[in-house]
């Protein structure tokens, strides 16, 4: 065999090369692999004849970008042991960079997994599944440069590919909904103007249908669904899923980043679409499910399961971590992308059932230099636990306790004035004896799971009827308010009331320590009429309606971002300390209304509703933030100006008035206020 026929075991997938194109698959169990190319609705398979370890590798004739192909896997059929090979399916290529068409579900797909292979149709998967495509990696990134923003300059806003711009009015029909109306100048300019530095999209790697939500009529909105660790989700493409949606995606990208953007991933490693073992095959289960998946040992056909979702990926197996790698290396160096949020970390690191900070994945990510560079954010959580504070130091985390403490203050329950403070100081409580900095809180108090703000001020239950499970979906307990009315209302007490509790709540993310993750929408008083469960509306319920856009919570929202950017003390790199402390960039005193210390009895005392902040930053503004949850308004001490006479920057109340030299200041029922006193 000459040198110029041998294939080669790496990379994975497919390699269009000069003089041939190479194809590598990985599997343990399996006995033979065919690539099967479609031409004209014809398939020709060739066999990849060459074996180096676990790795099938071969030149496949006919196979070049443009190409439609999929795989065909040979090997024992014996679920009882954990083996789903079935050559009669065609099964996606994990590597695939595009994937073209969607599922038909039925018979074919659905289920089969429980009937004998040997009935089933030899080209079913032709006209029922989608295919892969080959793409071409060449496209000319010019000067794209990645903006780099530091952490704590860094403000994120997630959003929806989909929905984002499918109701946008500036944004040419055609292109509505996509990759390109996101990259739209009408679409970066309200994310600019606005003040953010990063869009975190919820997941665009493709992703499958639900064969239960279809029966409803209803599509999988969110994404959790993964199918396709390196493809961008065709559906998202204005050009279609003929493998032009990555040039579109990385257009996109590009105009990101020339308006000083940074685009964040919302990825799903820690599972896929194929389900449990009644779930169908699509990839992963009929190549090689043991690699791919946990299963658990003596147990017939059955899958470990900390995802909710049916199964959990191998992330203790090589091939799998190896899978989970190439992807995260791929979007970086050819999509550009510059951060990740990982949905459901937590089960990323359990290597052995247990979460582990020393877990494979962490250490893997931790050495990669490619990697180095990019944000890693946790969603530290799973259904077998909550890991908040438990990865690594150059992680950021979901801060779900800021967003309950947050909710809880200024709902108004008992006793939580001192979680409050630790939620505004950067979580201290959480990440400093791990010197860990505010920079691990990505703060949050409203995301795509659950309500938007606009509605967690406006219901007390959620109202899922849309869904199609009699309202037995989605969180009971929302720590929500309707703040006198159920949903709608004409009462202007109860609509002022909202108004104020809307600027609270974005004023304690925005003004906190840490970095502020922003729900889209909310800046714009995005409704989803009470369903805190969206991820199958995909509909008005969750497209935002740029036709009623609240301009004064626009403004408001604009003016918290830019106060941010301007001003040091807002925004700490270390935790804050006390002013005695010596050499001390960034400073902090917390006191009660009447300007006092707390004292333990004060941290506790069920009628405490009201605290105050005192930011400083060496040589920068200083800034005094009053917070007052309480039913009636409190008096305010206010502490000498270091600088300047304090000044109003901000509060929830329009009606407030500050005037210099501030001594004493009201803060009225469920209001902030922010005062600043400028450096001299």
């Amino acid at each position: 065999m000459s040198p110029t026929t041998i294939s080669r075991p790496y990379p994975l997938g497919v390699t269009v090369g000069e003089s041939a194109t190479n194809v590598a698959i990985y599997s343990e169990t399996a006995d033979s692999i065919e690539v099967c190319v479609f031409v004209d609705g014809e398939e020709h398979r060739t066999t990849l004849d060459q074996r180096t370890g676990h790795v099938f590798h071969g030149h496949v004739p006919g196979l070049t970008i443009g190409s439609r192909y999929a795989l065909r896997v040979h090997g024992e059929w014996a679920p009882e042991r954990g083996l789903r090979h079935n050559p009669h399916k065609l099964l996606l290529d994990p590597h695939a960079t595009a994937i073209e068409g969607g599922y038909t579900w039925g018979q074919a797909v659905f289920g089969h997994d429980m009937n004998d292979p040997e009935t089933m149709d030899e080209t079913d998967g032709a006209g029922s599944t989608p295919l892969c495509v080959v793409t071409d990696p060449a496209y000319d990134w010019a000067d794209d440069e990645a903006p780099r923003t530091p952490m704590d300059c860094t403000v994120i806003y997630e959003t929806h590919v989909k929905g984002f711009t499918q109701l946008h009015p500036d944004v040419p029909e055609e292109i509505r909904g996509t990759y390109a109306g996101l990259a739209h100048p009408a679409a970066i300019k309200h994310l600019t103007d606005l003040g953010v530095t990063a869009v975190e999209l919820i997941p665009v790697q493709q992703f499958v249908q639900d064969s239960h939500l279809e029966e409803k009529g209803l599509r999988n909105y969110w994404g959790y669904n993964t199918i396709g660790f390196f493809a961008p989700h065709g559906d998202y493409s204005s050009v279609g899923d003929g493998g032009d949606q990555v040039v579109e995606f990385k257009n996109m990208v590009k105009a990101m980043h020339a308006a000083g953007l940074e685009v964040i991933l919302d990825v799903v490693y820690n599972h896929t679409a194929e389900g449990n073992h009644m779930g169908p095959t699509l990839s992963f289960k009929g190549i090689d499910n043991e690699s791919y998946y946990r299963l658990v040992e003596g147990e017939e056909a059955s899958y470990f399961d900390t995802t909710g979702t049916g199964n959990s990926v191998n992330v203790g197996h090589p091939a799998a971590l190896g899978l989970i790698m190439d992807s995260l290396r791929y979007w970086v160096t050819e999509m550009h992308v510059d951060g990740f949020r990982f949905d459901l970390a937590t089960t990323l690191t359990r290597q052995d059932g247990s979460a582990e900070i020393h877990s494979a994945f962490l250490t893997l990510i931790a050495q990669d230099p490619t990697l180095a560079p990019v944000k890693m954010i946790a969603e530290p959580w799973d259904t077998a636990g909550y890991q908040v504070g438990g990865f690594p130091a150059d992680w950021s985390e979901w801060n779900g306790k800021f967003r309950d403490d947050v909710r809880d203050f200024w709902n108004g329950t008992d006793a939580v004035l001192g979680t409050l403070s630790q939620r505004v100081l950067g979580s201290p409580d959480i990440y400093e004896s791990d010197r860990r900095s505010p920079l691990a809180s990505i703060n949050f108090v409203t995301a795509h799971d659950g309500f938007p703000l606009h509605d967690l001020t406006s219901y007390n239950s959620k109202h899922n009827a849309a869904n199609g499970e009699d309202n037995n979906d989605g969180e009971s307990d929302n720590k929500s308010s309707n703040n006198g009315a159920e949903g709608p209302t004409d009462n202007e007490a109860v609509n002022e009331r909202r108004e104020r509790q809307r600027r609270n709540l974005l004023a304690t993310l925005l003004l906190s320590a840490g970095v502020p993750m922003l729900l889209g929408g909310d800046e714009i008083g995005r409704t989803q009429g009470g369903n805190n469960n969206a991820y199958a509306q995909d509909n008005e319920i969750s497209w935002y309606d740029w036709a009623n856009v609240d301009a004064d919570l626009l403004a408001f929202t604009t003016s918290l971002i830019e106060l941010r950017a301007e001003h040091p003390a807002l925004r700490p790199v270390w935790f804050r300390q006390a002013p005695e402390q010596e050499d001390e960039t960034d400073t902090v005193e917390v006191a009660r209304s009447d300007a006092e210390e707390f004292d333990d009895h004060d941290w506790t005392n069920p009628d405490a509703r009201s605290i105050m902040f005192v930011l400083a930053h060496e040589g920068a503004d200083t800034f005094a933030l009053l917070f007052n949850a309480a039913e009636n308004g409190v008096e305010f001490a206010v502490p000498e100006a270091p600088g300047a006479e304090w000044e109003l920057a901000a509060s929830s109340d329009p009606g407030q008035q500050v005037v210099a030299p501030v001594t004493t200041l009201i803060v009225r029922d469920c209001s902030f206020t922010l005062l600043r006193s400028r450096a001299v």
